[in-house]
């Protein structure tokens, strides 16, 4: 079985109930779930909450949702309490503040664990055509060798390129959707936060670390990341006009 896991906690540092919070009439969760939902290659998807109002909410609309601890760490644990209590063998982690996903961006995630039997774990990247996100430390950035396999993930500038014309062909910013294998997935959350991912405040450093190799992917477009309510605007505009 190939699961999806939307990971919706209400209580954001930044942006509380975020996942609730409307664009053009819908919850965020529900955008994100029907973009979702129509990936043809997960046989579930499922919405892990710690918080009723969320869980209210997605089963109003239709969606399947669980209650997950309230205590734990991180998305990615709260996707981990939602296998284990499944047969699945494939694990698509799919952020719930992603709103402009493509069911695509999850299908060519679930295709690259299942055609590339050494890849562990796999995720996307998008070239950034300009130097603004290369400087913002918000965007997160993706060095990979000449096969697709990850080198780094950093908030810094990475490449460090000193001719600047050479800069863009080698920006890319990475899209934090995440496919598992379940014996990964398992033996990432035991292994608890790494040095450079609390550096970094990047969770997939830790499989770095821990020497997993990280296919990445070439995304078929761009996201925007809801992390304050200023990012709902831009989002609500970009749907109006697509």
């Amino acid at each position: 079985m190939i699961l999806g896991v939307i990971p919706a906690r209400y209580g954001s540092t930044r942006f509380p109930g975020k996942a609730l919070a409307k664009i053009n009439g819908k919850p965020l969760v529900e955008l994100v779930w029907e973009r979702a939902k129509k990936a043809k290659r997960l046989d579930r998807l499922v919405v892990a909450t710690d918080d009723r109002r969320i869980l209210e909410t997605v089963r109003r609309f239709g969606g399947e949702a669980v209650m997950t601890a309230s205590d734990l760490v991180s998305g990615t644990d709260r996707v981990w309490e939602v296998t284990k209590e499944t047969t699945a063998q494939l694990i698509v982690n799919i952020q719930g503040d992603e709103p402009l996903i493509t069911p695509m961006m999850v299908d060519r995630l679930v295709e690259a664990l299942e055609q590339e039997p050494k890849a562990q774990m796999a995720t996307l990247r998008f070239p950034m055509k300009t130097a603004k996100g290369y400087t913002q430390p918000n965007v997160v950035k993706v060095v990979t060798d000449r096969d697709g396999w990850a080198l780094y993930f950093s908030r810094s500038p990475i490449p460090a390129c000193r001719e600047e014309r050479r800069l863009p062909a080698l920006w890319y910013k990475h899209i934090g959707l995440y496919a598992y294998r379940r014996k990964l997935l398992e033996q990432f959350v035991r292994w608890g936060a790494s040095a450079l991912e609390i550096a970094e405040g990047l969770e997939q450093l830790r499989a770095l670390e821990h020497g997993v190799r990280i296919k990445v992917l070439d995304s078929p477009g761009d996201t925007v990341g809801v992390d304050t309510p200023e990012d709902l605007e831009r989002v609500e505009s970009l749907l109006k006009n697509a």
